[in-house]
């Protein structure tokens, strides 16, 4: 019995491209009658005028209203408390997953997420169970020869080509464990990894270790035993936008990709633009002008194809390098010059295999750090066994070419140092937390159980990797603790008239200028607001700057008009307007004309002072636009839409 392919699905998500992408999904399982909705407020609509839907697939982080409040309003609505609900969404962690469960979700589908992944769920949302994946249980685990059979699930990337490798070794007979069989699955995304570990359907992964500490950290019983690389990942960005001075523009107010929510990516992509004055962060609670997308890595160059609103990625290896051999990017920069020698993925075991079958893990614990040795002492051969490792149905394209490219460049992949550093992992555990707000301190002597590798690095590599693990995290600490607040200050200024003063904004955050139109009031407006102005269909709140700076207020005149300006908002970057009681000119302005505004006292600015511009007799104030709004503002302006 299959779900009728002619239900009727509502589909909610306001990124446009992704909207698409999901829609192209359902469609290829069958579904075809699908309503789309931009957010929660379009969604409720939706539910009002159409009849019939029979299915709510949601994102979470949303404008105006978000996934969670449409879930919890749906489920007080008597008309529509019965409809299945599945929240889709980049929100990895499993602490979105137990509240949207809580709250009456019928489902979580992790983003990103396969067609294979959707269809389950949905199946199941309808009461239909698939035959489930032999778990330790009931899979067979010891052969004729007394072997365990060890699964290990890895996905399409260069960090897991040590498992590859392993598995080449013993096919060829270069290597003849005594203890276990080695089975490797791969797996299409990170979603399926992390499920086939609580479930018990494989022994043992390669997976994200910011995902692995947060398994651990909800109770799933699985350690840490190894490192599977350091460094490895890439950085690109768009090839069809032009990349010009100043350089933060580039990104900002556009979409960039990150593989996972709880990933390194995700991590050093944040300290990567924090740093260059800007305000990264998937969508959520904090107001952010470069919205972090959670995409698969693999379709990471379509989706960079195929939305000029994209900036770039951060991804592992070889896709970056595939991207930029396809035209589609330009390199930004390698994961290992942000921090070098970082690591990335690292091998699992569930703790009932290590519990029942310690020597096969130390066997291959031992086999893993042989393997990595063999990467760098042997790019060609390694390079041809990630062909037919990491791309088995050929759907990638890879080329031993650029697979070489990677695993030889001097500041890309390592292989050869996989013990585990602990003040390594709690670095980046103390960044996610206290930075990012994502994820939950654990107690990683617990997590790593160091056993393994104590035996398989040696007592001359476990030293050296202990000393430059410990050493390059005391490193970065100082960086991590900037607070990101480099400003790029010369470029072009629209400059503006408040009473005496002129003020100026980045040409780059204007969207146009438009003389005074009708201002509908709203009720819950922060204060310095004065309604919404409804521009091409599009609802703008409206702030009126006198007010917002403490100046006295004047009537409007005949030179009053709305610059329309983009902001940091809770899914990205929005549309505000800002009235002003004239527009002078736009002006080129130099870094050294610039001086730092005074600080003495508080301004009444608040502190949104990017510099005081001096051109002949003229001073003006130059203004930090994303910092005009404090966070309750943006909160506010959200909720009133």
């Amino acid at each position: 019995m299959a779900v009728d392919p002619g239900i009727k699905i509502l589909l909610v998500e306001d990124a446009g491209t992704m909207r698409k992408m999901e829609v192209r999904i359902l469609n290829q399982l069958g579904f075809s009658n699908v309503v789309e909705a931009v957010d929660g407020k379009d969604a409720v609509e939706k539910l009002e005028q159409e009849a019939g839907i029979q299915l709510v697939i949601s994102d979470w982080a949303m404008p105006e209203m978000d996934g969670h409040e449409l879930l919890c309003w749906m489920r007080s609505q008597a008309s529509f408390k019965d409809i299945p609900f599945l929240m889709a969404t980049g929100h990895g962690d499993k602490a979105y997953t137990a509240q949207a469960l809580e709250s009456g979700a019928n489902g979580v589908v992790p983003k990103p997420f396969s067609p294979d992944e959707l269809r389950i769920h949905i199946d199941k949302t309808f009461g239909i169970e698939e035959e489930p994946a032999p778990t330790l249980e009931t899979r067979p685990k010891i052969s004729a020869a007394g072997k365990v059979h060890l699964k290990m699930a890895h996905i399409q990337i260069t960090d897991h080509l040590t498992l590859g490798v392993a598995q080449h070794l013993i096919k060829t007979g270069k290597s003849s464990p005594e203890h276990f069989d080695l089975e490797t699955l791969c797996m299409s995304s990170w979603n399926p990894v992390q499920a086939a570990l609580e479930n018990g359907e494989v022994d043992g992964a390669f997976i994200l270790a910011p995902m692995a500490m947060d398994l651990f950290g909800y109770g799933v019983p699985i350690r840490m035993v190894l490192l599977a690389h350091r460094n490895g990942s890439i950085m690109v960005r768009n090839k069809a936008i032009k990349y010009n001075k100043p350089y933060q523009q580039f990104f900002k107010h556009k979409a960039f990709f990150i593989p996972h929510k709880m990933s390194i990516h995700n991590m050093l992509s944040h300290m990567y633009f924090t740093q260059m004055g800007l305000r990264p962060g998937v969508a959520g609670n904090e107001a952010v002008n470069v919205l972090f997308d959670v995409v698969p890595p693999v379709q990471m160059p379509n989706f960079l194809s195929e939305n000029i609103d994209s900036s770039g990625f951060m991804v592992a290896e070889p896709i970056g390098s595939r991207s930029i051999a396809a035209g589609i990017a330009e390199r930004q920069l390698l994961s290992s010059e942000l921090w070098d020698n970082h690591p990335c993925c690292v091998a699992v075991f569930r703790q009932d295999f290590i519990d029942e079958y310690p020597d096969a893990v130390q066997e291959c614990v031992n086999l893993l750090v042989e393997s990595g040795k063999f990467i760098r002492d042997n790019v060609d051969t390694a390079a041809q066994i990630a062909v037919g490792f990491l791309d088995p149905k050929k759907e990638l394209g890879l080329k031993e070419a650029v697979l070489k490219n990677v695993l030889s460049d001097p500041k890309g992949i390592k292989t050869d140092n996989l013990y585990p550093v602990i003040e390594e992992l709690n670095t980046i555990q103390e960044y996610m937390t206290s930075k990012m707000g994502v994820g939950r301190i654990i107690d990683l002597h617990k997590f790593v159980d160091m056993r393994f590798a104590d035996i398989a690095c040696k007592d001359d590599l476990k030293a050296r990797a202990a000393e430059e693990g410990a050493s390059v995290g005391a490193q970065r600490l100082p960086a991590f603790e900037s607070d990101g607040a480099k400003k790029v200050r010369e470029g072009k200024y629209l400059t503006f008239d408040l009473g005496d003063e002129c003020y100026g904004i980045n040409i780059m955050d204007i969207r146009e200028i438009v003389g005074l139109l009708p201002i509908t009031q709203l009720p819950q407006m922060p204060a310095a607001f004065k309604g919404v102005v409804k521009l091409r269909d599009k609802v703008i709140p409206v702030m009126d700057m006198r007010k917002k700076f403490g100046l006295e207020e004047m009537a409007y005149h005949a030179r009053t008009c709305i610059i329309i300006i983009e902001v940091s908002g809770l899914s990205g970057s929005t549309l505000m307007g800002g009235i002003v009681d004239s527009v002078s000119e736009v002006r080129q302005i130099m870094e050294k004309d610039i001086e730092d505004p005074p600080k003495i006292g508080a301004s009444r600015e608040g502190g949104f002072i990017l510099g005081i511009a001096k051109t002949g007799k003229k001073v003006t104030i130059l203004l930090e636009i994303d910092r005009i709004l404090h966070a309750q503002e943006v909160v506010q302006l959200a909720q009133t839409g």
